[in-house]
């Protein structure tokens, strides 16, 4: 009997002594925003952000689609930092679209033209 005491405590002893602790991970949301332009035909579009200049195309809006979801690999997509912008948009050297918007981490701000 006091053999297999020994041997139970011995083993508790073994495997309570592993690191079996908690572990914290350090995991958050990237600070990296998107912005996309929608409208009723796809068209190219000059797009100044904050002084930078982009040349893309505009997103084609369908109506039976009525939460406006664009996929994650868009083309279109503009990647910018978090925070405020400044978004110039224009359209055969017409202005079409200008304000100043706000996005926050992991956003992706559709832009209706």
């Amino acid at each position: 009997m006091k053999k297999s005491l020994l041997f139970v405590a011995l083993l508790t002893f073994l495997f309570g002594s592993c690191r079996t602790g908690v572990y914290s991970v350090n995991s958050g949301q990237a600070d990296l925003s998107s912005v996309c332009f929608v409208a009723n035909t796809s068209y190219p579009i000059s797009v100044d952000i904050d002084g930078v200049a982009y040349d893309t195309k505009t997103i084609k809006q369908k109506p039976h689609k009525a939460r406006r979801d664009i996929k994650a690999t868009a083309n279109e997509k503009i990647m910018i930092g978090t925070g405020r912008h400044f978004v110039v948009v224009s359209k055969n050297g017409t202005v079409i679209y200008s304000k100043e918007i706000f996005v926050s981490a992991t956003e992706t701000k559709i832009i209706e033209l």
